[in-house]
């Protein structure tokens, strides 16, 4: 299968068939806007650039960010064999159609760069298939990709590639782009259209860092303005219309989905309830999925809340069995109470804690016997062997306390739960020291004779 250049591709379609974000895609490192954290002077990849000493890499970034105009710039600016590969649209056999041809090529003394579209979508095989050509020196692989790359991208294949994260477009520079659109003979140069600088702006903060949104919704906006015999003018009503509804970045099971969910979590230990009604109801106008949310929220009640608020876990079950009720988009409002009551609810992580130090015991420690004396007895042989013997019934007690452990002899003394002064959790601290004095005040009364 012969895979076409970026340049083979522009030269098929005549200039006015492309959409105007491929009429006027940047050709040189001066046209580039934006990624000045890698692309300014002195910069590591603008240097590799420039001096042509590019090896594998993988641009990491949102959409729109410019990961393909950056790969075609080094196809114009490095003495190299371009190829444009998609991963959404090849697999094995024509990775290795284009290996033969990379491998050829080097025989005869020149060098490939293979650039593959969207790397996340291609399975562990067809990663490795480019495994070996990168380490030969086959092929120069430089990857695109939306999602996390230690995530998505093979161990082997990304400790040989340098990853570049790629930054969303600040508005200044989706305002740049647009100018540029406006005033290039490639975009709409010759059209004399008129657009405010609010206009422009308005597109700008639409877009949210992506060029390409920013630059399909002038195209739209300009289609769509008043024709006259002195050029076209657009409206602020035709550009309301073409901004009407924008769609958050979002992909369920991608890595945003955990960047949303945990600056949730986040937000509510932070005790910000506007921060926290604002990443739920995000979430779910992205369209996740309430039970989830509401769940994470029953788990946060009593990781970040505890005993500090023990109503907390009643307030989020209640959320969870009203999503499953209602479900979207009636829920919302249940969301949003239990995602401000969690905020506000006083913070202890101290369930949470003795959780973790719980398990690192059961986990690097042996499997302590449960002491004889707090064991069952329920047959004869049982009770002939001590089990049970010297148990101390609380009730029986004054204050319902007894020095009697409960804990394995090797752990003597461990504190798990150590509560905070927070909320209701300090009126237990107080509790808890009293109890602990008491019992080491009466710990020489301790016998299993008793």
């Amino acid at each position: 299968m012969q895979q076409l250049s970026i340049f083979d591709m522009q030269k098929e379609q005549t200039p006015r068939s492309m959409p105007l974000a491929g009429r006027v895609r940047p050709k040189t490192l001066e046209e580039f806007v934006g990624q000045e954290h890698l692309l300014g002077p002195g910069c590591m990849l603008r240097t590799l650039i420039e001096h042509d000493n590019i090896s594998s890499m993988i641009f990491w970034g949102p959409p729109g960010v410019g990961k393909t105009t950056l790969a075609s710039i080094i196809a114009g600016q490095t003495k190299s064999e371009f190829i444009n590969f998609s991963a959404v649209t090849s697999g094995i056999k024509e990775i290795k159609d284009v290996m033969k041809q990379a491998e050829d090529a080097t025989l005869r003394g020149i060098r490939t760069v293979l650039f593959v579209d969207e790397i996340h979508r291609f399975n562990k095989a067809q990663q490795d298939a480019f495994l070996p050509y990168v380490e030969k020196g086959s092929i120069i692989l430089i990857g695109a990709t939306t999602e996390n790359p230690s995530f998505e991208v093979n161990g082997a294949l990304l400790s040989r590639c340098k990853v570049f994260v790629l930054k969303p477009l600040t508005e200044d520079n989706i305002v740049t782009l647009l100018k540029h659109a406006l005033a290039s003979p490639e975009g709409f140069g010759n059209n004399n259209v008129s657009m405010s600088e609010e206009q422009i702006r308005a597109i700008a903060a639409f877009a949210g860092g992506d060029a390409r949104t920013a630059l399909n919704t002038l195209e739209m906006a300009v289609l769509n303005g008043d024709i006259s015999a002195d050029g076209i003018t657009v409206t602020d009503e035709q550009v309301t219309q073409c901004i009407s509804r924008k769609s958050l970045l979002y992909d369920k099971s991608g890595e945003e989905h955990y960047n949303l969910i945990s600056a949730l979590h986040k937000s509510m230990r932070n005790s910000d309830p506007d921060a926290a009604v604002y990443w739920a109801l995000r979430m779910l106008d992205s369209g996740d999925d309430p039970l989830y949310i509401a769940r994470r929220m029953v788990r946060f009640a009593s990781e970040d809340v505890g005993i500090a608020d023990s109503n907390a876990l009643a307030v989020a079950i209640n959320v969870y069995q009203a999503c499953h009720y209602l479900g979207v988009p009636e829920c919302n409002v249940h969301i949003a109470h239990a995602a401000a009551y969690l905020a506000m609810a006083p913070k202890s992580n101290a369930l949470e804690v003795a959780c973790m130090e719980v398990t690192e015991d059961l986990r690097t420690g042996p499997a302590e016997p449960v002491p004889l004396w707090i064991r069952n007895a329920p047959t004869k042989l049982m009770s002939d062997l001590d089990y049970g013997k010297g148990y101390r019934y609380a009730h029986n007690y004054e204050g319902a306390l007894t020095p009697m452990p409960c804990l394995p002899e090797s752990l003597a003394g461990r504190e798990y739960y150590r509560p905070k002064q927070s909320g209701a959790e300090a009126a237990i601290a107080d509790r808890l020291a009293e109890i602990k004095a008491w019992k080491e005040a009466h710990k020489d009364e301790w016998s299993t004779e008793e």
